[in-house]
């Protein structure tokens, strides 16, 4: 019988609006972390089911190696959607900086005496 021992890290999400590059390249390692362990996980499940032993054995270790990886899948959904809003709000933020009529600076502004 084939023991298979894996572990599944927590995401942990914070309600901070900080968006700073450091923060992105993390949540890309993170994806890219449990892209691998779904990957590994996927070569698991293709061994118990070629490997030996009793069928309800392989069912019960099939079933927790799936069980792994829909949780793998929704972390990885997850930092997803964290990903993409970062990238939106960085991008709103760069058009934000473009100056011209609507976006004052010190460079362009008015006073008005009355």
């Amino acid at each position: 019988m084939t023991t298979i021992a894996t572990s599944t890290p927590s995401i942990q999400s914070s309600s901070t609006s900080s968006s700073s590059s450091s923060s992105g390249n993390d949540v890309s390692a993170q994806i890219s972390r449990i892209s691998q362990q779904i990957t590994k996980l996927t070569q698991q499940l293709k061994e118990v089911a070629n490997g030996s032993g009793t069928a309800e054995n392989k069912k019960k270790q099939q079933e927790a190696i799936q069980a792994q990886i829909e949780q793998l899948q929704a972390q990885l959904a997850q930092l997803q959607r964290k990903q993409a809003q970062e990238s939106e709000h960085k991008q709103a933020q760069q058009q934000g900086k473009v100056e011209g009529v609507n976006s004052p600076s010190d460079e362009h502004s008015i006073d008005i005496y009355v």
